[in-house]
Protein backbone atom coordinates (compact mmCIF):
# COMPACT_ATOMS: atom_id res chain seq x y z
CA UNK A 1 0.00 0.00 0.00
CA UNK A 2 1.59 3.24 -0.79
CA UNK A 3 1.97 5.52 1.69
CA UNK A 4 2.66 10.03 1.82
CA UNK A 5 5.71 11.21 2.94
CA UNK A 6 7.58 14.39 3.36
CA UNK A 7 11.00 14.78 1.39
CA UNK A 8 13.17 18.13 0.43
CA UNK A 9 14.39 18.70 -3.03
CA UNK A 10 16.62 21.06 -4.50
CA UNK A 11 15.37 23.14 -7.29
CA UNK A 12 18.43 23.47 -9.13
CA UNK A 13 19.63 19.84 -9.45
CA UNK A 14 17.44 17.41 -8.16
CA UNK A 15 19.14 16.39 -5.31
CA UNK A 16 16.65 15.14 -2.25
CA UNK A 17 17.31 15.41 1.50
CA UNK A 18 15.41 13.92 4.58
CA UNK A 19 15.55 17.67 5.85
CA UNK A 20 15.76 21.04 4.72
CA UNK A 21 19.26 22.86 4.52
CA UNK A 22 20.11 26.25 3.60
CA UNK A 23 22.70 24.51 0.82
CA UNK A 24 22.87 21.60 -1.63
CA UNK A 25 25.90 19.60 -1.20
CA UNK A 26 25.37 18.76 -5.15
CA UNK A 27 25.46 21.45 -6.68
CA UNK A 28 26.43 24.52 -4.24
CA UNK A 29 22.98 26.03 -4.75
CA UNK A 30 21.81 28.19 -1.84
CA UNK A 31 18.36 28.16 -1.07
CA UNK A 32 17.40 26.38 -3.37
CA UNK A 33 15.91 23.22 -1.60
CA UNK A 34 12.03 23.10 -0.89
CA UNK A 35 9.58 20.82 0.59
CA UNK A 36 7.88 18.26 -1.76
CA UNK A 37 5.05 15.56 -0.80
CA UNK A 38 6.16 12.08 -2.10
CA UNK A 39 4.19 8.92 -2.43
CA UNK A 40 6.10 5.63 -1.26
CA UNK A 41 4.68 2.67 -2.69
CA UNK A 42 5.20 -0.65 -1.06
CA UNK A 43 7.94 -2.42 -1.41
CA UNK A 44 8.25 -4.88 -4.72
CA UNK A 45 8.72 -8.52 -2.86
CA UNK A 46 7.32 -8.81 1.07
CA UNK A 47 4.18 -11.03 1.73
CA UNK A 48 2.12 -10.93 -1.16
CA UNK A 49 5.31 -11.77 -3.39
CA UNK A 50 5.94 -14.74 -1.00
CA UNK A 51 2.35 -16.24 -1.04
CA UNK A 52 2.22 -15.64 -5.06
CA UNK A 53 -1.11 -13.39 -5.24
CA UNK A 54 0.20 -10.86 -7.72
CA UNK A 55 0.76 -11.90 -11.17
CA UNK A 56 3.54 -10.62 -13.29
CA UNK A 57 4.28 -11.00 -17.08
CA UNK A 58 7.41 -12.57 -17.92
CA UNK A 59 10.57 -10.79 -20.23
CA UNK A 60 11.32 -12.41 -23.24
CA UNK A 61 14.24 -11.90 -24.47
CA UNK A 62 15.61 -11.77 -28.02
CA UNK A 63 18.65 -12.05 -30.06
CA UNK A 64 21.19 -9.07 -31.16
CA UNK A 65 20.53 -10.45 -34.37
CA UNK A 66 17.35 -9.47 -35.01
CA UNK A 67 15.82 -7.92 -38.09
CA UNK A 68 14.93 -4.41 -36.79
CA UNK A 69 14.02 -2.46 -39.54
CA UNK A 70 15.19 1.32 -39.65
CA UNK A 71 13.04 3.71 -37.47
CA UNK A 72 10.94 5.57 -40.46
CA UNK A 73 11.45 9.25 -40.84
CA UNK A 74 9.34 12.19 -41.89
CA UNK A 75 11.51 15.17 -43.63
CA UNK A 76 10.67 18.51 -42.55
CA UNK A 77 12.17 19.92 -45.81
CA UNK A 78 13.98 22.05 -43.76
CA UNK A 79 17.72 20.68 -44.91
CA UNK A 80 19.23 22.29 -41.79
CA UNK A 81 17.16 20.65 -39.51
CA UNK A 82 17.19 17.64 -41.23
CA UNK A 83 20.73 17.00 -41.20
CA UNK A 84 20.65 17.64 -37.21
CA UNK A 85 18.23 15.09 -36.62
CA UNK A 86 20.13 12.80 -38.49
CA UNK A 87 17.29 12.28 -41.49
CA UNK A 88 14.36 13.22 -40.13
CA UNK A 89 11.54 13.28 -37.38
CA UNK A 90 11.12 9.80 -35.85
CA UNK A 91 7.67 9.12 -34.82
CA UNK A 92 7.26 8.14 -31.40
CA UNK A 93 10.63 9.82 -30.44
CA UNK A 94 11.03 12.95 -28.16
CA UNK A 95 12.84 16.13 -28.74
CA UNK A 96 14.15 18.78 -26.37
CA UNK A 97 15.22 21.86 -27.66
CA UNK A 98 17.33 24.08 -25.30
CA UNK A 99 18.75 28.07 -25.68
CA UNK A 100 18.87 31.03 -24.39
CA UNK A 101 16.07 32.98 -24.27
CA UNK A 102 15.33 34.84 -27.29
CA UNK A 103 17.41 33.28 -29.55
CA UNK A 104 14.33 31.57 -31.72
CA UNK A 105 13.72 28.56 -30.35
CA UNK A 106 9.81 29.02 -30.79
CA UNK A 107 10.21 30.84 -34.14
CA UNK A 108 12.09 27.10 -35.30
CA UNK A 109 9.66 25.18 -34.03
CA UNK A 110 6.87 27.08 -35.29
CA UNK A 111 8.62 27.06 -38.98
CA UNK A 112 9.26 23.02 -38.55
CA UNK A 113 5.32 22.45 -37.90
CA UNK A 114 4.42 24.61 -40.55
CA UNK A 115 6.54 22.65 -43.18
CA UNK A 116 5.18 19.49 -41.87
CA UNK A 117 1.22 20.65 -41.61
CA UNK A 118 0.86 20.45 -45.15
CA UNK A 119 0.83 16.59 -44.90
CA UNK A 120 0.38 15.45 -41.24
CA UNK A 121 -1.75 16.66 -38.61
CA UNK A 122 0.45 18.97 -36.55
CA UNK A 123 -0.14 20.63 -32.90
CA UNK A 124 1.39 23.41 -31.21
CA UNK A 125 0.83 24.28 -27.39
CA UNK A 126 2.01 27.46 -26.37
CA UNK A 127 2.45 27.58 -21.82
CA UNK A 128 4.58 31.13 -22.43
CA UNK A 129 2.41 33.13 -24.72
CA UNK A 130 -1.31 33.13 -25.44
CA UNK A 131 -2.89 32.05 -28.76
CA UNK A 132 -2.58 35.84 -30.18
CA UNK A 133 0.48 36.24 -29.83
CA UNK A 134 1.87 33.31 -31.89
CA UNK A 135 -0.22 34.35 -34.73
CA UNK A 136 0.73 37.58 -34.53
CA UNK A 137 4.36 35.15 -35.19
CA UNK A 138 3.36 33.44 -37.74
CA UNK A 139 1.72 36.18 -39.93
CA UNK A 140 5.53 37.80 -39.65
CA UNK A 141 6.88 34.22 -40.37
CA UNK A 142 4.24 34.34 -43.63
CA UNK A 143 2.94 30.98 -42.52
CA UNK A 144 -0.55 31.76 -40.92
CA UNK A 145 -2.43 30.20 -43.85
CA UNK A 146 -0.72 26.60 -42.66
CA UNK A 147 -3.35 23.69 -41.04
CA UNK A 148 -1.69 24.14 -37.35
CA UNK A 149 -3.70 23.41 -34.67
CA UNK A 150 -3.10 25.73 -31.90
CA UNK A 151 -3.54 26.11 -28.14
CA UNK A 152 -2.27 28.05 -24.94
CA UNK A 153 -2.50 25.99 -21.97
CA UNK A 154 -0.23 24.59 -19.19
CA UNK A 155 -2.43 21.65 -17.06
CA UNK A 156 -0.43 18.71 -18.45
CA UNK A 157 -3.70 16.28 -17.34
CA UNK A 158 -6.03 18.47 -20.18
CA UNK A 159 -2.92 18.28 -22.79
CA UNK A 160 -2.87 14.26 -22.32
CA UNK A 161 -6.70 14.00 -22.15
CA UNK A 162 -7.02 16.09 -25.67
CA UNK A 163 -3.86 13.98 -26.97
CA UNK A 164 -5.08 10.58 -25.83
CA UNK A 165 -7.58 9.85 -29.00
CA UNK A 166 -6.92 7.77 -32.32
CA UNK A 167 -7.17 10.44 -34.09
CA UNK A 168 -3.96 12.50 -32.18
CA UNK A 169 -1.88 14.54 -34.38
CA UNK A 170 1.63 13.20 -35.57
CA UNK A 171 3.50 16.20 -34.12
CA UNK A 172 3.09 18.01 -30.98
CA UNK A 173 5.02 21.01 -29.76
CA UNK A 174 5.09 22.38 -25.83
CA UNK A 175 6.56 25.47 -25.63
CA UNK A 176 7.83 25.30 -22.86
CA UNK A 177 8.12 21.88 -20.78
CA UNK A 178 9.34 24.74 -17.73
CA UNK A 179 5.67 26.16 -17.94
CA UNK A 180 3.61 22.89 -17.67
CA UNK A 181 2.13 21.17 -14.45
CA UNK A 182 0.41 18.55 -12.82
CA UNK A 183 -1.80 19.32 -10.04
CA UNK A 184 -1.47 16.57 -8.18
CA UNK A 185 2.27 17.91 -7.25
CA UNK A 186 2.31 20.66 -4.56
CA UNK A 187 5.22 22.32 -6.48
CA UNK A 188 5.62 25.08 -8.85
CA UNK A 189 6.05 24.76 -12.13
CA UNK A 190 9.12 24.95 -13.23
CA UNK A 191 10.15 22.67 -10.35
CA UNK A 192 12.18 19.81 -10.67
CA UNK A 193 9.36 17.80 -10.12
CA UNK A 194 7.13 19.26 -12.20
CA UNK A 195 9.02 19.02 -14.96
CA UNK A 196 10.39 15.58 -14.54
CA UNK A 197 6.03 14.69 -14.31
CA UNK A 198 5.50 16.87 -16.73
CA UNK A 199 8.00 15.39 -19.59
CA UNK A 200 6.98 11.85 -18.25
CA UNK A 201 3.61 12.03 -18.97
CA UNK A 202 3.88 13.30 -22.65
CA UNK A 203 6.89 10.83 -23.24
CA UNK A 204 5.11 8.35 -21.90
CA UNK A 205 1.95 9.04 -23.77
CA UNK A 206 4.05 9.94 -27.35
CA UNK A 207 5.70 6.29 -27.48
CA UNK A 208 2.45 4.79 -26.85
CA UNK A 209 0.74 6.78 -29.29
CA UNK A 210 3.01 6.97 -31.95
CA UNK A 211 3.73 10.55 -32.17
CA UNK A 212 6.21 12.82 -31.94
CA UNK A 213 6.67 15.48 -29.31
CA UNK A 214 9.08 18.21 -29.63
CA UNK A 215 9.99 20.02 -26.46
CA UNK A 216 10.99 23.45 -25.29
CA UNK A 217 13.40 24.00 -22.97
CA UNK A 218 14.66 26.73 -20.58
CA UNK A 219 18.23 27.18 -19.85
CA UNK A 220 20.19 28.24 -16.80
CA UNK A 221 22.87 31.22 -16.48
CA UNK A 222 25.41 28.58 -17.32
CA UNK A 223 24.53 27.49 -20.49
CA UNK A 224 22.29 24.05 -19.23
CA UNK A 225 18.89 23.12 -19.81
CA UNK A 226 17.15 23.61 -16.55
CA UNK A 227 15.19 21.45 -14.15
CA UNK A 228 16.72 17.86 -13.33
CA UNK A 229 19.75 16.34 -15.79
CA UNK A 230 17.00 13.01 -16.02
CA UNK A 231 15.12 14.79 -18.17
CA UNK A 232 18.26 14.93 -21.23
CA UNK A 233 18.11 11.52 -19.93
CA UNK A 234 14.76 10.64 -20.86
CA UNK A 235 14.19 12.24 -24.66
CA UNK A 236 15.67 10.59 -27.39
CA UNK A 237 17.31 13.82 -28.86
CA UNK A 238 18.82 17.10 -27.15
CA UNK A 239 19.52 19.77 -29.16
CA UNK A 240 20.85 23.22 -28.26
CA UNK A 241 20.17 26.17 -30.35
CA UNK A 242 23.19 28.80 -29.77
CA UNK A 243 24.10 32.19 -31.42
CA UNK A 244 25.26 35.65 -29.63
CA UNK A 245 22.52 38.44 -30.15
CA UNK A 246 24.51 40.57 -32.06
CA UNK A 247 25.25 37.78 -34.68
CA UNK A 248 22.19 36.93 -37.48
CA UNK A 249 23.72 33.53 -37.36
CA UNK A 250 22.45 30.41 -35.37
CA UNK A 251 23.63 27.17 -34.48
CA UNK A 252 21.30 23.91 -33.92
CA UNK A 253 23.60 21.71 -32.58
CA UNK A 254 22.83 17.68 -31.60
CA UNK A 255 24.44 17.20 -27.93
CA UNK A 256 22.65 13.63 -27.92
CA UNK A 257 20.29 11.72 -30.34
CA UNK A 258 19.44 7.88 -30.53
CA UNK A 259 18.60 8.17 -34.08
CA UNK A 260 21.58 9.65 -35.53
CA UNK A 261 24.87 11.15 -35.31
CA UNK A 262 25.71 13.59 -32.36
CA UNK A 263 27.74 16.79 -32.91
CA UNK A 264 25.69 17.29 -36.23
CA UNK A 265 25.16 20.84 -36.74
CA UNK A 266 22.60 23.71 -38.78
CA UNK A 267 23.36 27.08 -39.61
CA UNK A 268 20.55 29.71 -39.58
CA UNK A 269 20.26 33.17 -40.35
CA UNK A 270 17.87 35.58 -38.59
CA UNK A 271 16.07 37.68 -40.66
CA UNK A 272 12.96 39.85 -40.40
CA UNK A 273 10.92 36.24 -41.84
CA UNK A 274 12.44 34.01 -39.28
CA UNK A 275 14.94 31.81 -39.84
CA UNK A 276 16.56 31.00 -43.07
CA UNK A 277 18.81 27.87 -43.86
CA UNK A 278 22.19 28.32 -44.98
CA UNK A 279 23.74 25.62 -46.69
CA UNK A 280 27.27 26.89 -47.51
CA UNK A 281 28.09 28.32 -44.21
CA UNK A 282 32.05 28.56 -44.99
CA UNK A 283 31.08 30.97 -47.35
CA UNK A 284 29.02 32.89 -45.14
CA UNK A 285 31.78 32.93 -42.25
CA UNK A 286 34.53 34.40 -44.33
CA UNK A 287 32.59 36.86 -46.26
CA UNK A 288 33.59 39.54 -44.11
CA UNK A 289 37.15 39.17 -43.99
CA UNK A 290 39.30 41.91 -44.86
CA UNK A 291 42.21 39.93 -46.92
CA UNK A 292 45.68 39.90 -45.49
CA UNK A 293 45.66 41.40 -41.79
CA UNK A 294 48.25 40.38 -38.83
CA UNK A 295 46.58 38.51 -36.39
CA UNK A 296 43.84 36.94 -38.85
CA UNK A 297 43.56 32.69 -39.56
CA UNK A 298 41.33 30.78 -41.24
CA UNK A 299 40.41 27.91 -39.57
CA UNK A 300 39.34 24.65 -41.83
CA UNK A 301 37.39 22.33 -38.92
CA UNK A 302 34.92 19.80 -38.97
CA UNK A 303 31.30 20.19 -37.25
CA UNK A 304 29.95 16.73 -37.21
CA UNK A 305 30.39 15.52 -40.62
CA UNK A 306 30.70 18.76 -42.42
CA UNK A 307 33.55 20.43 -43.08
CA UNK A 308 33.28 24.26 -41.55
CA UNK A 309 35.82 27.17 -42.86
CA UNK A 310 35.55 30.21 -40.36
CA UNK A 311 38.37 33.05 -39.16
CA UNK A 312 39.90 33.21 -35.48
CA UNK A 313 41.20 36.49 -34.83
CA UNK A 314 43.60 37.06 -32.26
CA UNK A 315 44.99 40.57 -31.04
CA UNK A 316 48.40 40.77 -28.84
CA UNK A 317 48.64 44.45 -27.13
CA UNK A 318 50.85 45.75 -24.15
CA UNK A 319 49.06 45.87 -21.34
CA UNK A 320 49.00 48.71 -18.86
CA UNK A 321 48.12 46.39 -16.02
CA UNK A 322 49.38 44.88 -13.57
CA UNK A 323 47.89 41.68 -14.63
CA UNK A 324 47.14 41.16 -18.73
CA UNK A 325 43.40 40.57 -19.66
CA UNK A 326 43.24 37.39 -21.42
CA UNK A 327 39.44 37.40 -23.60
CA UNK A 328 38.41 34.54 -25.54
CA UNK A 329 35.19 34.46 -27.45
CA UNK A 330 34.08 31.05 -29.15
CA UNK A 331 36.31 28.93 -28.23
CA UNK A 332 37.88 27.62 -24.83
CA UNK A 333 39.97 30.15 -22.38
CA UNK A 334 42.03 27.06 -21.30
CA UNK A 335 43.20 25.82 -24.35
CA UNK A 336 44.26 29.20 -25.26
CA UNK A 337 46.57 29.34 -22.39
CA UNK A 338 47.81 25.78 -23.06
CA UNK A 339 48.81 27.40 -26.66
CA UNK A 340 50.22 30.17 -24.90
CA UNK A 341 52.57 28.48 -22.36
CA UNK A 342 53.57 25.75 -25.41
CA UNK A 343 54.59 28.79 -27.83
CA UNK A 344 56.40 30.34 -25.01
CA UNK A 345 58.37 27.53 -23.29
CA UNK A 346 59.34 25.75 -26.50
CA UNK A 347 59.39 28.65 -28.97
CA UNK A 348 60.40 32.02 -26.98
CA UNK A 349 57.43 33.75 -27.70
CA UNK A 350 56.92 36.69 -24.67
CA UNK A 351 53.10 37.25 -23.88
CA UNK A 352 53.28 38.05 -20.00
CA UNK A 353 53.11 41.64 -20.67
CA UNK A 354 50.52 41.99 -22.71
CA UNK A 355 46.44 41.89 -23.21
CA UNK A 356 45.47 38.71 -25.67
CA UNK A 357 42.59 39.19 -27.12
CA UNK A 358 41.16 35.61 -29.29
CA UNK A 359 37.60 35.70 -31.55
CA UNK A 360 36.23 33.47 -33.63
CA UNK A 361 33.86 35.35 -35.95
CA UNK A 362 30.41 34.68 -36.56
CA UNK A 363 29.48 33.62 -33.37
CA UNK A 364 30.40 29.74 -33.69
CA UNK A 365 32.18 28.16 -31.07
CA UNK A 366 35.18 26.02 -32.12
CA UNK A 367 35.10 22.83 -29.48
CA UNK A 368 37.94 20.68 -31.17
CA UNK A 369 41.31 20.58 -30.91
CA UNK A 370 42.14 20.87 -34.18
CA UNK A 371 41.98 24.30 -34.26
CA UNK A 372 45.05 24.63 -32.22
CA UNK A 373 47.96 25.28 -35.21
CA UNK A 374 45.42 28.23 -36.34
CA UNK A 375 45.35 29.77 -33.09
CA UNK A 376 48.71 29.52 -32.45
CA UNK A 377 49.56 31.01 -36.17
CA UNK A 378 47.03 33.77 -35.33
CA UNK A 379 48.84 34.95 -31.74
CA UNK A 380 52.54 34.26 -33.78
CA UNK A 381 51.21 36.59 -36.65
CA UNK A 382 49.84 39.29 -34.10
CA UNK A 383 53.02 39.82 -31.91
CA UNK A 384 55.17 39.85 -34.83
CA UNK A 385 53.05 42.07 -37.04
CA UNK A 386 53.10 40.03 -40.16
CA UNK A 387 49.94 38.73 -41.87
CA UNK A 388 48.97 35.25 -42.68
CA UNK A 389 48.03 34.47 -46.41
CA UNK A 390 44.80 35.12 -47.28
CA UNK A 391 44.42 31.90 -49.57
CA UNK A 392 45.98 29.72 -46.76
CA UNK A 393 44.07 27.56 -44.37
CA UNK A 394 45.74 26.24 -41.05
CA UNK A 395 44.46 22.94 -39.07
CA UNK A 396 46.13 20.69 -36.43
CA UNK A 397 46.42 19.64 -32.65
CA UNK A 398 49.27 20.88 -30.72
CA UNK A 399 50.67 18.96 -27.70
CA UNK A 400 52.60 19.93 -25.09
CA UNK A 401 56.25 19.05 -25.82
CA UNK A 402 55.17 21.49 -29.34
CA UNK A 403 54.82 18.48 -31.71
CA UNK A 404 51.84 19.28 -34.27
CA UNK A 405 49.44 15.94 -34.08
CA UNK A 406 47.37 14.67 -37.06
CA UNK A 407 43.80 15.34 -36.77
CA UNK A 408 40.61 13.58 -38.22
CA UNK A 409 39.19 13.89 -41.43
CA UNK A 410 41.99 15.80 -42.82
CA UNK A 411 41.27 15.12 -46.58
CA UNK A 412 37.76 16.40 -46.37
CA UNK A 413 38.73 20.02 -44.63
CA UNK A 414 41.34 19.98 -47.91
CA UNK A 415 38.58 19.49 -50.23
CA UNK A 416 36.58 22.35 -48.46
CA UNK A 417 39.39 24.65 -48.44
CA UNK A 418 39.81 24.31 -52.24
CA UNK A 419 36.41 24.35 -53.29
CA UNK A 420 36.53 28.06 -51.83
CA UNK A 421 39.65 29.13 -53.74
CA UNK A 422 42.36 28.35 -51.21
CA UNK A 423 45.78 27.91 -52.85
CA UNK A 424 47.59 26.63 -49.31
CA UNK A 425 47.45 24.67 -46.11
CA UNK A 426 49.15 24.76 -43.32
CA UNK A 427 48.52 21.20 -41.24
CA UNK A 428 50.39 18.53 -39.62
CA UNK A 429 52.64 15.91 -41.19
CA UNK A 430 50.61 12.55 -42.42
CA UNK A 431 51.44 9.46 -41.64
CA UNK A 432 53.06 7.34 -44.11
CA UNK A 433 50.50 5.09 -46.04
CA UNK A 434 47.61 6.77 -44.07
CA UNK A 435 44.03 6.29 -46.30
CA UNK A 436 44.10 9.73 -48.59
CA UNK A 437 47.19 10.98 -47.84
CA UNK A 438 48.52 11.84 -51.00
CA UNK A 439 48.00 14.52 -53.53
CA UNK A 440 44.99 17.16 -52.59
CA UNK A 441 44.42 18.62 -55.94
CA UNK A 442 45.79 22.18 -55.97
CA UNK A 443 46.57 22.96 -52.98
CA UNK A 444 50.06 23.44 -51.65
CA UNK A 445 50.72 21.35 -48.52
CA UNK A 446 53.11 22.92 -45.51
CA UNK A 447 53.38 19.74 -43.44
CA UNK A 448 54.72 20.42 -39.78
CA UNK A 449 56.20 18.48 -37.70
CA UNK A 450 56.32 21.21 -34.33
CA UNK A 451 55.41 24.70 -33.44
CA UNK A 452 59.57 25.64 -34.64
CA UNK A 453 58.21 25.54 -38.49
CA UNK A 454 55.75 27.52 -37.77
CA UNK A 455 57.22 30.26 -35.53
CA UNK A 456 60.32 30.57 -38.32
CA UNK A 457 57.88 31.83 -40.79
CA UNK A 458 57.03 34.96 -38.42
CA UNK A 459 60.95 35.51 -37.46
CA UNK A 460 62.27 39.07 -38.51
CA UNK A 461 64.15 38.89 -42.45
CA UNK A 462 62.46 35.80 -43.15
CA UNK A 463 61.02 36.95 -45.84
CA UNK A 464 57.31 36.74 -47.21
CA UNK A 465 55.32 33.84 -45.98
CA UNK A 466 54.90 31.57 -49.32
CA UNK A 467 53.69 27.48 -48.81
CA UNK A 468 56.46 25.44 -50.54
CA UNK A 469 56.29 22.18 -49.18
CA UNK A 470 56.95 20.49 -46.23
CA UNK A 471 58.87 22.09 -43.22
Amino acid sequence: MARNSTRYVCQSCGAIYPRWAGKCDACDGWNSIVEEAATTAAPIGGKAAARGDGKRRRIEFVPLNGSAKPAPRRLTQIAEFDRVTGGGLVHGSALLIGGDPGIGKSTLLLQVVAALGDKARCAYISGEEAADQVQLRANRLGVANRPIELAAATDMRDIIATLDTPDHPEFVVIDSIQTMYIDALESAPGTVAQVRACAQEIIRLAKRRGFTVLLVGHVTKEGTIAGPRVLEHMVDTVLYFEGERGHQFRILRAVKNRFGPTDEIGVFEMTDRGLAEVPNPSALFLAERQGEVAGATVFAGVEGSRPMLVEIQALVAPSPLGTPRRAVVGWDGNRLAMVMAVLEARCGLQFGGNDIYLNVAGGLRVTEPAADLAVAAALASSISGRPVPADLVVFGEIGLSGEVRPVGQMEARLKEAEKLGFAGALLPERRKGAKGAKSSGGLKLHELRDLGGLTRMFEPGSGPIRIVGRA
